[in-house]
C-alpha cells in the first residue's frame, strides 16, 4: 500500500510539473567581439559592421571606455565582462562599489548593457583560486546595481567551459566535476535567486577534434546524420551541441536547481587550425555556423527543452593575431581586421528574410509541440526525481 501511495505521489508530482515552461524574453543572435589584435577596426566601424550583419546584441570581454562610448545610442545590447584577474578585488563590497561606478554607471543606460560575465571559464582556468571569488563578486556587484536600480535590466552571470562537467555523454548523464561541486551549488544558488542565465560555452569542435574517429564530423557539423537515441530519456540528437546543452541541464539539475535557464555564451569553429588540429577548415567552419544560424531563426530549442528557444553568441567576430596558443585560437573570426569575410555564412540574408525578424524571433506551439513537450518534461522529471524515490524505499526498508 505505502509503495502504490508513494508511486500515485510521484506520478501526481511529474505530471503537475509536466507542463512547466522557461519563458523566454526578446531573443536574437549575439556575437562576441574580441579585440585581442594589432590590426582591428575602431568600435564605431565595427558598430556599422554587427548592424550590416542585422545582429542587435553583442558581447565584449572587458569594459573598454572606447567600445563602451563607441556603442552608445547604437541599440545594441552589449554584455562586458570583469576581467579574471579583477576577482579577487572584487569579492570586497566596496570594491565593487567602485568598479560598478566607475565601469557601468557613467555609460548606462546610453549603452544598453544588459549583461555583466563575472570572470570567463574561471572554474577551469589554470588558477583554481580564482574559482572562490566568483561568487561574492557576483553578489557584489549585484548589490551594487540593485542598489543603483540596474538590476532588473542588467543581469549578472559567469560563462563556464564545458569542461566543468565530469560527463556529458549521454546528456542524461550529464554532471558537474565532484571538486566543483560546492562552487557550482553556490553559483547556482545565487543565478536562481536573481532569475538569472547559467552561460556556457561549448564547443564540439574540441569534441571531434580530441576523437575525430568517434565522433561524426557531420553530426558536430549540424549536417544530415543519424544521430544519437540518449538510452535513458530515448530523445534523440542529431547535433551535438544541444546534447551538450541538455548535460549542461541535467547537471543542473542533480545539484537541485531545475528552473535555473541554460543559455549559448561562446559557440564557433575555428576555419584555420595546426596539422593536428583535425577539422579546423574553413569550410567546416562555414558549415557550422550557417547551420547553427539557420537552427536558431527556426525557433529551434533542445530536444529537452524543445519550445525554449537558445540565445546563442557566436565566436567570434574577428580572426584575432595576438591570442596565444594554437593557431585555431587565431582564426575563429567571420571577419579578417580590415571586415572582409573570413567566409560568407549568408547571415544578413538569414536573418532579412521577411518571415524572420532579426532581432526577436517570436516563439510558436502548436497543439503536437505542446503534447511533444509535455512527454519530453514528464521523461526529464522521471529521471531527476526517480532515484530519490529508490533510495526514499530503501531506507524504508531497512
Amino acid at each position: 500500500m505505502e509503495q502504490l501511495l508513494l508511486i500515485h505521489v510521484f506520478l501526481l508530482l511529474s505530471l503537475s510539473i509536466s507542463d512547466f515552461r522557461i519563458i523566454p524574453g526578446a531573443a536574437s543572435l549575439g556575437i562576441n567581439y574580441g579585440q585581442v589584435g594589432s590590426n582591428l577596426p575602431p568600435p564605431v566601424k565595427v558598430i556599422s559592421l554587427i548592424k550590416s550583419l542585422g545582429l542587435s546584441k553583442a558581447r565584449i570581454y572587458d569594459t573598454n571606455p572606447e567600445v563602451l562610448t563607441a556603442f552608445a545610442n547604437s541599440s545594441i545590447e552589449l554584455v562586458v565582462t570583469v576581467e579574471n584577474a579583477m576577482l579577487e578585488t572584487l569579492a570586497d563590497p566596496q570594491q565593487a562599489v567602485q568598479w560598478v561606478n566607475s565601469h557601468i554607471r557613467p555609460y548606462y543606460p546610453a549603452t544598453k548593457i544588459t549583461g555583466i560575465a563575472v570572470g570567463n571559464e574561471v572554474f577551469t582556468d589554470d588558477d583554481t583560486s580564482l574559482a572562490t571569488y566568483v561568487v561574492p563578486a557576483m553578489v557584489n556587484i549585484h548589490a551594487v546595481l540593485a542598489e543603483l536600480g540596474f538590476d532588473s535590466n542588467i543581469q549578472v552571470s559567469s560563462p563556464s567551459s564545458l569542461a566543468v562537467l565530469a560527463v556529458s555523454y549521454p546528456p542524461s548523464a550529464g554532471c558537474f566535476r565532484s571538486d566543483l561541486a560546492g562552487v557550482m551549488f553556490q553559483l547556482l544558488h545565487f543565478l536562481q535567486s536573481v532569475e538569472a542565465t547559467f552561460w556556457i560555452n561549448a564547443y564540439p569542435y574540441f569534441a571531434y577534434k580530441d576523437d575525430p574517429n568517434g565522433v561524426s564530423l557531420d553530426y558536430a557539423l549540424f549536417k544530415p546524420n543519424q544521430g544519437m537515441v540518449d538510452p535513458y530519456t530515448k530523445l534523440h540528437y542529431d547535433n551535438m551541441l544541444y546534447a551538450q546543452i541538455d548535460a549542461v541541464i541535467f547537471a543542473i539539475a542533480r545539484l537541485g536547481f531545475n528552473g535555473v535557464d541554460v543559455q549559448v555564451s561562446e559557440t564557433g569553429w575555428p576555419s584555420k587550425g595546426d596539422p593536428n588540429e583535425i577539422g579546423a577548415t574553413t569550410y567546416n567552419a562555414a558549415m557550422y555556423n550557417r547551420n547553427l544560424l539557420r537552427r536558431q531563426l527556426e525557433n529551434e530549442g533542445t530536444p529537452l527543452r524543445p519550445s525554449t528557444r537558445l540565445d546563442v553568441y557566436v565566436f567570434a567576430l574577428f580572426n584575432e593575431d595576438l591570442k596565444p596558443g594554437p593557431t585555431s585560437e587565431r582564426n575563429y573570426g567571420l571577419f579578417h581586421p580590415d571586415c572582409t569575410m573570413t567566409y560568407n555564412i549568408g547571415l544578413s540574408n538569414l536573418l532579412r528574410t521577411p518571415s524572420i525578424s532579426s532581432a526577436t524571433v517570436a516563439l510558436t506551439s502548436s497543439a503536437s509541440k505542446g503534447a511533444k513537450e509535455g512527454y519530453q518534461s514528464l521523461v526529464y522529471w522521471t529521471f531527476v526525481y526517480l532515484p530519490a524515490f529508490q533510495v526514499f524505499m530503501a531506507r524504508r526498508r531497512l
